[in-house]
């Protein structure tokens, strides 16, 4: 295999090989080679063996991902692309082959192989559909649907409202489209930045690929070949936000065991077998103890929630009877075996909004919004992805699997949207999607992008930074009306009232009033949530641990705070007084001169911690809050603490490619040491982007060691 491999001051790859398949090899290889820990991981996840290096914490998703037989879907998916799209499979192919050629070298790079004992092994044709499934099996937050079954069992099905939010777990993002007639240019810009939980190294790579059919360059998921949500190609560019969209159902089964297995029971009231297995699951440190999971499936799909009662015991049949029912989990994927890997080699290939609009078309999984432009002057607003055709009562809560009535039924058209002025925005708000989904992020990103575009005439993609790191919090309002109404305060607490009054309502880093705004908010999320009427919720059915960050209290209480303290009545809830005692409490334990930022800080995750607390580098405080635009999510009542924040962002400018700008927070490689692996932190943290170069010649050429290469 030949191609050349250049990188710009970041140690951004650009490769550039003589066809598809050789450039889809290079990017396997290079990937392991700057990403092996992290590729290693995303193998290990997908087939439910992380505990077997990193030990007993890991075990709640090797759980998860035995029961939804996350590797047999992979499977399934990979085996139907080769039938149906071989171009496409041999592509991948070649993706993994290089994978495999560069990850023993990449692991010698990388100490967390050497820590944890792991040796690298082998990728298989599947595994990158494995990787993509991972990645994305909850991106949905089907969890969510367990929350609101708990609502309803307590509250009634009215309260369902009360908690309606963009969810944790969940993914959202920024982007919007400015056409030619609002720039300077007259070409298009798109930009944003998707919201993710904040991994090192990231989930996103920015990379380019380059051969004679195309060059495109954008923001890759590590494992998977190509381009595909974020891109710019030199003559269309394109972007995605989650849609918000709910695809993925929970029902639930009625099991019982027999001498010769498992039985379920389906809606025309048969019993019929579901094929059950039992798995081992190796945990380090277990002295040689491994754990075992049964793994069944109904014809609905994998039960990832309960088991079937011991034989001789009739089943429960409703969660009145037992909330801890099993559940299985339907979503597309394992229906259809496909993962919507089709779409990726026509989009590299794409030239015009036509093109992309024709390859999403064949997406599947997870279902977005899609914005496009070309240089010609096309544009695109769409949904994509698969959606299930089914009862209304199956996007709520689960369903009974043994009733008639909740079966799928077809697929939805994906909506389209329309440019308002020059402008599409979205921000996981209801939009084109809002047909698909259940639950929306509130307006209050969406709402703010907007106004913010239509404060100049004319935008350059340079101008783009003012919209990436805004900080105002519009959500923060209910709150503060409520501490406008207050009077016979103390001087402290009044004092306090009065100087948020007069805050400008931005979640600077900087700022002690935003520090004092998310004390006060804390303080009254915690004792709404322990307010009997909601205090029956802090205890959710012992449902695994993988689901808990849906089930807990504070959050939900945290983020559905604007709903909580504007509801006509709260179950005689006295807001008032809360609000009050949650002032007082601030007014004398605020520290002096605390700014957002000193408790607001940057909170990643690593599959392997630090050995020792003191190794962890310090890391810094942020801007921004969840429903700025600058959506920086901490957990009110819990943390200050941030874990999830724009995992990239990008401008793809129209006019021209090379006045584009991308970033993401750390850096291109993920080898800890290597001067490419922290070194985009500190433009992320101001708001900064990195310059796209597509000058060949500006780029410096890396020598392709080929003796570092392994052969079979």
């Amino acid at each position: 295999m030949t191609f050349d491999l250049y990188r710009d001051a970041h140690g951004i790859p650009h490769l550039r090989a003589g066809d598809v398949l050789a450039l889809a090899r290079a990017q396997g290889r290079v990937t392991a080679r700057d990403r092996a820990w992290q590729l290693e991981v995303e193998r290990h996840r997908v087939r439910g063996t992380t505990a077997a290096f990193l030990g007993r914490e890991a075990l709640p998703w090797d759980r998860f991902a035995r029961r939804a037989r996350l590797e047999d879907t992979a499977r399934r998916c990979h085996a139907a692309l080769e039938e149906r799209d071989p171009e496409t499979a041999a592509w991948v192919r070649a993706y993994v082959e290089g994978v495999n050629e560069g990850l023993a070298a990449g692991a010698r790079r990388a100490p967390e192989f050497a820590r944890t004992g792991l040796a690298p092994g082998r990728w298989e044709p599947w595994t990158p559909f494995g990787v993509w499934l991972g990645t994305h099996i909850l991106f949905a937050g089907f969890p969510a649907k367990l929350w609101r079954e708990e609502v309803v069992r307590h509250l009634g099905p009215e309260a369902v409202g009360l908690f309606a939010a963009d969810g944790p777990g969940t993914a959202g993002s920024n982007g919007w489209l400015v056409t030619g007639a609002r720039t300077a240019t007259g070409q298009a810009v798109i930009a944003g930045d998707p919201h993710r939980f904040i991994e090192e190294p990231g989930v996103y790579q920015q990379i380019r690929l380059a051969c004679p059919e195309f060059d495109v360059l954008g923001l890759a998921v590590p494992g998977v070949p190509g381009i595909a949500h974020f891109a710019h190609t030199g003559t269309v560019a394109w972007a995605i936000t989650n849609a918000m969209a709910d695809y993925q159902d929970l029902y639930r089964e009625r099991l019982r065991r027999t001498p010769d297995g498992v039985e379920a029971l389906d809606p025309d009231g048969t019993w019929r077998p579901a094929p059950a297995h039992t798995e081992s699951i190796e945990v380090a440190g277990a002295e040689g103890r491994p754990e075992e999971v049964e793994v069944i499936e109904t014809a609905r799909g994998p039960v990832v929630i309960g088991s079937p009662p011991p034989h001789g015991t009739t089943p429960a049949a409703g969660p009145e009877a037992d909330p801890c029912a099993p559940l299985a989990l339907r979503h597309p994927p394992r229906v259809t075996g496909d993962l919507g890997f089709g779409a990726l080699l026509p989009l590299l290939r794409a030239r015009r909004v036509a093109d992309v609009d024709r390859a999403f078309d064949r997406w599947a999984e997870p279902v977005n919004v899609v914005l496009a432009a070309d240089t010609e002057g096309g544009t695109l607003h769409r949904v994509a992805g698969r959606v299930p055709v089914r009862a209304a009562a199956n996007r709520v809560r689960p369903v009974p699997a043994w009733e008639p009535g909740h079966e799928w039924t077809g697929w939805h058209e994906t909506p389209y949207g329309d440019l308002d002025d020059g402008l599409a925005v979205m921000a996981n708000q209801r939009g084109p999607a809002a047909p698909l989904g259940t639950e929306f992020a509130p307006p209050h990103r969406a709402d703010r992008i907007r106004a913010l575009l239509g404060g100049r005439p004319r935008w350059r993609a340079a101008d783009m930074p003012e919209v990436h790191t805004d900080t105002h919090l519009a959500s923060a309002a209910p709150l503060l009306d409520h501490l406008a109404a207050l009077d016979g305060l103390a001087p402290a607490p009044a004092a306090l009232r009065e100087r948020l009054l007069r805050w400008d309502r931005r979640m600077a880093a900087d700022s002690a009033d935003a520090a004092a705004y998310a004390a006060v908010r804390g303080a009254l999320v915690r004792r709404l949530a322990a307010e009997p009427a909601f205090a029956v919720l802090a205890d959710p059915p012992a449902y695994p641990e993988v689901f808990q960050p849906w089930l807990a209290l504070l959050p939900r209480v945290g983020l559905a705070l604007e709903h909580l303290l504007t509801a006509p009545d709260l179950y005689g809830i006295d807001r008032p007084a809360l609000v009050r005692a949650a002032l007082e409490e601030t007014a004398t334990t605020l520290g002096e001169g605390v700014t957002w930022g000193d408790t607001h800080r940057l909170a990643p995750w690593r599959a392997l911690p630090p050995e020792a607390p003191g190794e962890a580098p310090q890391e810094p405080g942020l801007s921004g809050d969840h429903d700025c635009v600058l959506s920086t999510s901490s957990v009110p009542g819990l943390t200050d603490l941030a874990s999830r924040a724009s995992a990239a962002r990008y401008v793809w400018d129209l006019a021209r490619r090379e006045d584009s700008r991308w970033i993401v927070p750390f850096g291109a490689c993920g080898v800890p040491g290597d001067p490419h692996h922290r070194d985009q932190l500190p433009l992320w943290l101001t708001g900064g982007l990195a310059p796209v170069v597509t000058d060949w010649t500006l780029l410096t050429e890396e020598d392709v060691d080929h003796e570092d290469v392994d052969h079979e």
